[in-house]
C-alpha cells in the first residue's frame, strides 16, 4: 500500500507547464488505479488555474483529469489569489485551508504520504 500526495504547482502559461500537469495527472491515475493505495491530488499555487481548464469537456486532458478528480482538492488561499475560486467552487472541488489558508504539507508527511510535486 502506497500513500502519495501529488501536488500540481505548474501554471497554465507554457508548453512545459502543460507537460507537468499531464505527468502529474498520469502519476495520480497510476495510484488511483491500484487498490489499497491512498491518493491526495492537490492543486496549489498557480496549479489552481488548471481546475477550470480541465473541467472543460473539450480540453484534451479532461478525461484524464476526470479519472482522478474525485481525489482532487485545491489550496483555498491560492484559488483566490489566482482568481479561480468561483470556478473551483462551481466544479465542486474541495478547497483546503489547514495552515494559514494553505494545505498542510507537514500533516501529509506526518501521515506518511510521499509528496510528489509537478
Amino acid at each position: 500500500m502506497a500513500k502519495a500526495a501529488i501536488v500540481i504547482l505548474a501554471g497554465t502559461e507554457s508548453h512545459a507547464d502543460n507537460g507537468r500537469v499531464v505527468n502529474g495527472l498520469e502519476a495520480a491515475k497510476e495510484f488511483a488505479e491500484n487498490d489499497g493505495d491512498e491518493l491526495e491530488l492537490i492543486f496549489d499555487g498557480a496549479g489552481t488555474q488548471w481546475i477550470p481548464e480541465l473541467e472543460d469537456e473539450d480540453h484534451d486532458y479532461h478525461d484524464l483529469y476526470a479519472s482522478v478528480s474525485e481525489s482532487a482538492s485545491a489550496c483555498d488561499y491560492c484559488a483566490g489569489a489566482f482568481g479561480v475560486d468561483d470556478a473551483i467552487q462551481d466544479a465542486g472541488v474541495v478547497t483546503i485551508d489547514e495552515h494559514e489558508g494553505h494545505p498542510s504539507i507537514r500533516s501529509l508527511v506526518d501521515d506518511d504520504y510521499e509528496i510528489i510535486t509537478f
